[in-house]
């Protein structure tokens, strides 16, 4: 069966509708595009687990404190629906802002307490808020089953779990965190690394070989050491400068005083211009 592309909320939520009628189960996976191999590991895992998998395209605005970044961020409609075909994706939800965001329509409010508070919350004022309406739209409008989000945006996993569990109780919406997905030299794939020249792709492969040498050195002892030694060589690199680097819990996203089991590095870098995030447990 050929992909569906489907443009409209009603048209889609009355698609997802009718099919779970015929008792099928369906899988989501929301992107803003861009698509690389993470997504399409992302549509995998929903195909293992569903019998139908939608993928949503859209550049949510909102969510953009940046408006020469959200300008800038890459955009290949036709390329991403030829990957999805190929990954057997089988609807893709692609609107646009007129009908996701219709004109006099109030927007929904979300408190995320202090999970909003800390690293991507601190450094990108209303980011959050964005995140929360969209998702919260996209999730009234398929209704899925199961949803698929990558590990690698860590927080809005978090935020996004919050969301679900005090916003929409009654969805029966399971959210599943999957792997990162690297390349090679374990730079975290990511739409933004289209942006990058061969040199400053060169320097933002070192992010996460930094970040593992320390983290596999940990100690309770030596968090703010971690912190300072990761920041500094990071800093030593041309192109790179480190926006925040922290250790946080798993659970609560707070700072911890302890590098264990329960604690995640957590970092945004600048190579030059293209903003890059990346986090990594500590064992």
């Amino acid at each position: 069966m050929a992909i569906k592309i489907i443009r409209e909320i009603k048209t889609i939520n009355n698609t997802v509708s009718d099919l779970k009628k015929q008792g099928k189960r369906i899988g989501f996976v929301p992107t803003m595009g861009a698509l690389h191999k993470g997504h399409i590991s992302l549509v995998e895992n929903s195909k293992k687990e569903n019998d139908i998998t939608v993928v949503s395209i859209f550049v949510n605005p909102t969510q953009f404190n940046n408006k020469t970044d959200l300008k800038k961020y890459p955009r290949n409609e036709k390329q991403d629906t030829r990957m999805l075909e190929n990954a057997g994706c089988d609807y893709v939800f692609a609107p646009s802002v007129n009908e996701m965001y219709p004109k006099n329509e109030t927007q929904k409010t979300f408190d995320f307490g202090q999970l909003a508070t800390v690293m991507e919350g601190k450094h990108r004022p209303g980011h959050f808020d964005g995140v929360g309406q969209i998702v919260y739209k996209l999730f009234k409008a398929v209704c899925p089953d199961n949803a698929y989000f990558g590990i690698k945006d860590f927080q809005q996993l978090a935020i996004i779990n919050y969301m679900v569990k005090n916003y929409m109780p009654d969805s029966g919406i399971k959210i599943t965190g999957c792997d990162i997905v690297r390349e090679a030299d374990g730079l975290a794939m990511s739409s933004r690394n289209e942006r990058l020249s061969e040199n400053q792709r060169k320097s933002a492969g070192m992010i996460n070989q930094i970040m593992k040498k320390y983290h596999s050195q940990a100690s309770n002892n030596d968090i703010e050491k971690i912190k300072s030694s990761i920041i500094y060589e990071i800093n030593e690199i041309d192109h790179l400068k480190v926006e925040y680097y922290d250790i946080v819990n798993n659970e609560t996203l707070q700072p911890t005083e302890k590098a264990d089991s329960n604690a995640r590095g957590c970092i945004a870098v600048f190579c030059d211009d293209v903003r890059l995030i990346d986090n990594m447990p500590f064992s």
